[in-house]
């Protein structure tokens, strides 16, 4: 059998982990250690732990968050570095004839992946700027809130009464710009990516498309890509009450540019977009 590699590579909060699950339960291999149930994952990431520890080992080294969440661009691995990979990848393929990973951090190392695994497929998730940046605000609120809630019950009325809605207002003030920008790098990145592969070796999706199109991209890794799997319906674990209602975001964003370069970047991407 050919060996098959599936590199998954989308935006924190686009929907990686709910697509990732999906690929699990049709049986493919996404890791022997992944990062468990967290806040906004409560199913859990399915994030092998090999790469991820990877990826932030390296942002941790070039002095940038270990979240992944920061729009500067890493130009390149030291040999150190890029012979670690190596090192996981060369286990992973003498184990498996089909195997893949997730964790959003990859898009930050696309150049690096093309180089180390030249035959890879790609599978693309895309969701809009809007969704990933409102998503994002309301899971970095949560953890204050979660923090205030959790003091003696003065503390937590004062909290509730007067400071929540005037600390959340600040909060996406704050935030907002920032998680936009981070949206454009990973998505740019991801663009840049693709435009150098062949056509064949990547497939652009939503999360929110599989519920009616899941056989749709069932068959494309099997038949186009040549991954055995077992199909397993993607709506028996897609839980539409845990998707947020959107923030309008463009209140809390002062640079418009900004606004314009995501949404022509996000048009870009769709045409890319695997057809129903």
């Amino acid at each position: 059998m050919q060996k098959r590699t599936l590199i998954i590579a989308g935006m924190h909060r686009s929907g990686t982990s709910l697509i990732s699950q999906w690929l699990a339960r049709c049986g493919l291999q996404l890791g022997e250690r992944q990062l468990g149930p967290g806040s906004g994952n409560a199913d859990g990431h399915f994030e092998d732990m090999e790469f991820l520890k990877m990826h932030e080992e390296v942002l941790a080294d070039h002095n940038l968050p270990t979240s992944g969440l920061t729009d500067a661009h890493i130009d390149h691995l030291s040999v150190y570095e890029k012979e670690k990979l190596k090192s996981i990848i060369r286990v992973k393929q003498r184990l498996y004839d089909q195997w893949g990973w997730k964790d959003p951090r990859t898009c930050l190392f696309l150049d690096v992946y093309q180089e180390l695994l030249p035959d890879a497929c790609y599978l693309i998730i895309l969701r809009d700027y809007q969704s990933v940046v409102s998503s994002l605000l309301r899971r970095g609120f949560k953890v204050i809130d979660k923090k205030y809630m959790a003091r003696k019950y003065l503390s937590r009325l004062v909290w509730q009464k007067f400071r929540h809605v005037r600390r959340q207002q600040s909060f996406y003030i704050e935030h907002a710009q920032e998680f936009l920008k981070v949206w454009i790098a990973y998505n740019q990145d991801i663009l840049n990516c693709i435009k150098t592969l062949n056509t064949d070796a990547f497939v652009v999706i939503s999360y929110t498309m599989l519920n009616q199109t899941d056989v749709r991209l069932f068959e494309h890794l099997e038949n186009n890509w040549k991954f055995s799997l077992k199909y397993s319906s993607f709506s028996d674990i897609f839980k539409e009450d845990h998707i947020g209602e959107d923030i309008d975001i463009k209140s809390y964003i002062t640079d418009s540019v900004l606004i314009e370069s995501a949404r022509q970047l996000q048009d870009e991407l769709m045409t890319y977009m695997l057809p129903a």
